[in-house]
């Protein structure tokens, strides 16, 4: 069995149908369907080409995530997060729980220190109610493209000191980590700080595995070019990381392609860790119907 824990209804203009077929192609069983919800000034209207339904209520409103899922229901588990910062986040949350079976609070990705309070009282919410919470990290820093309207870059979650914070003050919530400046900090240098995906040998001392030994809240998602740039860095250390952390890892793409697969089986994982990534993790975190 194959689970992906990360992915999004029409993204990249991959309807359902082709969605679908592209999960039948890559032997995935369920996906974990997230929603992207944000104000209007918080992403990058460059973007919009990827998100045909973005609108008032964010590039991926949980009603996309709604309808795969009344169509094809043994396919997806639905995700869904409303922006924390709203007063009317926490009853939309458990409504959507409550009517529609919602299991996983994601995608959170806003321009929000992930320590606001507002957000701490939501997540520790989610923890009451055994959802997981799918976070993205995104630093500031100079813009790549020299663009200057309208923002130079796109932070989200305020960087990996307040998600520290998060964690610590949501003992009992799951966080799942994404994006590059999550996964830029596997190695003890300092090129997230600059780099989206860096390059070269894992060093010692990176903050993503420091958070992994503090906060046993935090779980790995390793989805996207963010995700598979970090394991691809450095083989010999992915796989140790791997065995060490086998039970706070899900395997995710936010994308459609197979690349993560393909890295996993290369690494001459044993069997139960690829399970635990595949498939096991994703269940005891969200058991299936």
């Amino acid at each position: 069995m194959i689970i992906d824990a990360h992915n999004h209804p029409d993204w990249h203009g991959v309807n359902l149908d082709r969605f679908l077929k592209n999960m039948e192609e890559n032997n995935i069983d369920v996906t974990w369907l997230l929603s992207w919800e944000a104000p209007q000034d918080e992403w990058d209207p460059h973007q919009t080409h990827l998100m045909p339904e973005a609108g008032p209520n964010g590039p991926i409103p949980f009603a996309r995530c709604l309808a795969y899922k009344e169509r094809a229901p043994e396919k997806f588990v639905l995700g869904y997060a409303p922006d924390p910062r709203r007063p009317e986040a926490i009853d939309q949350l458990l409504a959507a729980k409550d009517i529609y079976g919602v299991k996983v609070c994601g995608e959170v990705k806003l321009r929000m220190m992930l320590d606001n309070l507002d957000a701490i009282r939501f997540f520790r919410v989610c923890g009451e109610h055994g959802m997981p919470v799918t976070v993205h990290l995104d630093n500031e820093k100079p813009s790549a493209s020299g663009r200057k309207y309208p923002r130079p870059n796109w932070w989200y979650g305020g960087g990996m000191e307040a998600f520290g914070r998060a964690l610590a003050a949501c003992p009992e919530t799951i966080f799942l980590g994404h994006a590059p400046a999550f996964w830029g900090y596997i190695s003890g240098d300092d090129k997230a700080e600059t780099e989206s995906y860096p390059k070269g040998p894992v060093l010692p001392g990176g903050k993503l595995v420091q958070f992994m030994e503090k906060h046993k809240n935090l779980y790995c998602d390793i989805s996207a070019g963010s995700g598979h740039n970090a394991l691809a860095r450095d083989l010999n250390f992915t796989r140790q990381f791997l065995i060490t952390y086998q039970d706070r890892v899900l395997y995710a793409r936010d994308y459609f392609d197979n690349k993560h697969q393909e890295l996993l089986n290369s690494l001459n994982l044993p069997k139960d860790v690829l399970d635990k990534i595949y498939y096991k993790n994703a269940l005891r975190l969200v058991p299936l119907d």
